[in-house]
């Protein structure tokens, strides 16, 4: 059976959902992407605008401005529950490997 699109999300893209918690424009992403990840993620402009876009279309996203210069963001209810499931599922897979991790020491 075939994956449903955005069933997992990368880790940029986790880090993206994560910003969007409060609306943000394009830089304002990439660098609240950055700093959340402590410096770990960077996010270029041409990465940054695919994943939008996929979102959007995804339902996971929506746009709350649409001015000339700029286009802003947020996540919608579907977005959050998406983010949850990849939450939890992150944290069955850290706990699934603690008790093992500790018997490899």
């Amino acid at each position: 059976m075939p994956r449903k699109a955005l069933q997992t999300l990368s880790e940029p893209m986790y880090y993206v959902l994560l910003a969007l918690t409060k609306e943000l424009y394009g830089t304002e992403i990439m660098n609240e992407a950055k700093r959340i990840s402590k410096g770990r993620i960077t996010i270029g402009p041409g990465t940054l605008y695919t994943m939008l876009d996929k979102f959007y279309t995804a339902g996971l996203i929506k746009r709350t401005s649409s001015g000339l210069a700029t286009k802003s963001y947020i996540i919608t209810p579907e977005g959050k529950k998406a983010l949850r499931e990849d939450y939890c599922r992150l944290r069955t897979l850290i706990s699934d490997g603690e008790e093992i991790m500790e018997v490899a020491k």
